[in-house]
């Protein structure tokens, strides 16, 4: 996290407060997660270097440079397009061009791609869509904020046939998933 300038993922003039562990806007009403958030839910991930990664709600791409920094194959999905198209500067910038970022409705997914060892979800949802899990490989790991005022963080773990694994790791507060492009 140390080699990723958060101050240049966040709103411009909020630059002085970029390094407080708390979430801040990014646009489009929405918000970057706090430090502790993203560390916690890239931690609970628990891949490997070249494990293959999707990421549902790109942001503005800090959480994206994250998972790129640890050498991930990182898939990213952004259903704003004003979102999008920042994320995609915002990387480029850094020089994160391994990235494949794609436009589109997150509840989808990318099956053309998968599976995944690993599918982070950055922000809140009611209940977890099967249509991820069906994306998630053979022993990988769903981090996911489950609930709809606040969310439990909860790992999914793929660990036989269609059978998951479930374990929850604390409240959380994000903003909500949303089906649809805009």
């Amino acid at each position: 996290m140390e080699r990723v300038p958060r101050h240049l993922f966040i709103e411009q003039g909020l630059e002085h407060l970029a390094y407080l562990d708390r979430p801040l806007p990014i646009g489009a009403s929405q918000t970057i997660s706090q430090p502790y958030t993203v560390a916690m839910q890239t931690h609970l991930l628990a891949l490997s270097k070249w494990d293959r990664v999707l990421e549902i709600g790109t942001g503005c791409g800090y959480q994206t440079a994250i998972l790129l920094e640890l050498g991930l194959m990182v898939f990213s999905m952004e259903r704003q397009k004003k979102l999008y198209l920042l994320a995609q500067k915002n990387l480029s910038a850094l020089g994160y061009n391994s990235v494949q970022l794609h436009y589109g409705d997150g509840f989808e997914g990318l099956p053309q791609f998968a599976p995944f060892k690993g599918i982070l979800i950055t922000c809140g949802i009611p209940q977890i869509p099967q249509s991820l899990l069906g994306q998630l490989a053979m022993g990988g790991r769903m981090v996911v904020p489950v609930g709809t005022e606040v969310q439990t963080m909860t790992v999914v773990e793929h660990t036989h046939e269609q059978t998951f694994k479930e374990q929850t790791f604390g409240a959380y507060s994000f903003v909500p998933m949303l089906h649809g492009t805009r």
